[in-house]
């Protein structure tokens, strides 16, 4: 909720409400608790909340919930009861300006990415290969580069790497080793990501990141990601999003400190993100994370332990919610106490007890304050968010898609000339050249036959003439020798009678 006097309303505590400073809300922040604890209901009031001060933001929308933030809340029992305690009268319920995404197309505006724009350590990532592998596709996009075959969708990456294996021998001195073991194992690779789906996130028209800084009558709209399905994949989920953030940090001008943000990103399901991530991987985030804040944007992680986020990246989140959380294993309580000892003190209560004894909706809370430091922790409860909580309609999402500014902008793929397009046009090429060389050949062939046919006498028929001639010329002479005798001799007797 936000207003002129408390700003960015978040919480309320003993003490009153507890919110977000509006320069501090770029040094991003942290939800996190166990399933059922309120995470959800939380992520919504804040999204609301930025969205009322003007603030774009971006949201996973895992479980279908959070496509409620485009309808208007309604007073209930439980709302009439926390008005209450938090001095709340007459709470204006309303939507809040929504755009629906889906990487598939089905529950939202397509969102697409060329291969050449997700990079090779992240397309590496998302195919799950091995370091030599990994060295072999960064040398496939570097020759694609070299050699303006662009990268935009997974077949022409398929052609490339087929292009490349055949003539491998012309890189080597140049790229280093290409292995067909590797080439075969990226290959084998691809196949998979396209049987879970993965050929339509690969694709033009690619995405437009200014597409998600839009506002709408002074709200900032609240792009949501349908990703239930994309979930059914979660590297695809998390690379997907990485890709995104790094487009965002790549693009964005500095900027300096602004009233607010300029953009809020909220990743959902953070830890995935970090599973089994390699140290480059880590690294690059690590630099976003730290980065992207002076180009205006706050990112906000959401997971269930705060130990699911490395400490290098947990040390920069200033802005945090914790829900309850569960001690039943020694994992569990390791997150516990790493959970409390991120806060700072409060002499009212024990962090490390309270984490354990929070309620649903109920979280301890610390924002910056004015210079940047982590204020003392409180035990507060979650404002209620005035959007309506829980699901839409599959009619309303469809109508909310329809009215889109963005409607018709990326409905429709577009497959021009690119790598694969190249590489069959070279081979067709070379097809037709070769066909056109083996019919010279063959007209050579006979032409140089030609002479050494009339000399060996064309053949069977040749050798016929060649024998009948002779033979035909001397019986000829024969019967014309014997005629004129025949002639004479009876001349002769005729002139002696």
């Amino acid at each position: 909720m936000y207003d002129k006097k408390n700003g960015l309303y978040i919480a309320h505590c003993s003490d009153g409400p507890l919110s977000i400073i509006g320069n501090m809300a770029n040094r991003h922040g942290l939800i996190a608790g166990a399933t059922g604890t309120g995470k959800t209901v939380t992520l919504q009031v804040m999204a609301e909340t930025f969205s009322q001060a003007g603030v774009p933001c971006f949201l996973a929308d895992i479980k279908g919930d959070l496509s409620g933030v485009s309808q208007a809340g309604r007073l209930t029992k439980f709302i009439d009861k926390r008005c209450a305690e938090f001095g709340i009268s007459n709470p204006s319920f309303e939507a809040s300006p929504v755009r629906f995404f889906d990487v598939f197309g089905q529950q939202g505006h397509p969102m697409r990415a060329t291969v050449a724009s997700m990079g090779a350590d992240l397309m590496a990532r998302l195919l799950e290969l091995n370091p030599t592998q990994t060295g072999v596709l960064n040398i496939v996009f570097k020759i694609a580069s070299d050699e303006n075959m662009e990268l935009i969708d997974l077949k022409d990456l398929r052609s490339m790497l087929d292009y490349v294996s055949k003539n491998a021998r012309n890189y080597v001195s140049v790229y280093g080793n290409i292995t067909t073991q590797s080439v075969g194992a990226i290959q084998r690779a691809l196949l998979s990501l396209e049987n879970q789906g993965g050929t339509s996130f690969f694709g033009e028209p690619a995405f437009d990141i200014y597409d998600l800084m839009q506002t709408e009558n002074g709200h900032g709209v609240l792009n949501v990601l349908a990703a239930d399905k994309l979930m059914l994949n979660p590297k695809l989920y998390s690379t997907f999003l990485m890709w995104l953030l790094n487009e965002i940090y790549t693009q964005l001008p500095e900027i300096g400190d602004m009233e607010f943000p300029k953009f809020v990103f909220f990743f959902d399901e953070a830890h995935l993100l970090f599973d089994d991530a390699p140290k480059a991987l880590l690294d690059n985030i690590e630099r976003v994370v730290r980065l992207i804040r002076s180009k205006g944007v706050g990112i906000y992680f959401i997971t269930q332990n705060p130990i699911d986020v490395p400490d290098t990246i947990l040390g920069q989140l200033g802005n945090r919610v914790q829900h309850a959380l569960r001690a039943f294993t020694p994992r569990d309580q390791k997150a516990v106490k790493a959970a409390a000892e991120t806060f700072r003190a409060n002499t009212d209560f024990d962090t490390q007890t309270a984490i354990q004894e929070l309620g649903t909706g109920e979280a301890l809370v610390s924002f910056l304050d004015e210079n940047g430091a982590p204020a003392i922790v409180n035990r507060a409860k979650i404002l209620f968010p005035l959007s309506q909580i829980g699901a839409i309609t599959d009619d309303e999402r469809t109508s909310i898609i329809k009215k889109s500014k963005l409607y018709g902008r990326y409905e429709k793929s577009i497959d021009r000339e690119s790598a694969f397009e190249k590489i069959l046009a070279e081979k067709q090429r070379a097809e037709t050249a070769e066909k056109g060389q083996q019919t010279a050949d063959v007209k050579t062939a006979k032409t140089k036959s030609a002479p050494e046919h009339k000399k060996n006498g064309g053949g069977f028929w040749g050798a016929v003439v060649k024998i009948a001639v002779p033979v035909l010329t001397t019986i000829g002479r024969t019967l014309g020798r014997e005629m004129v005798k025949n002639i004479t001799g009876s001349g002769s007797k005729k002139r002696r009678r």
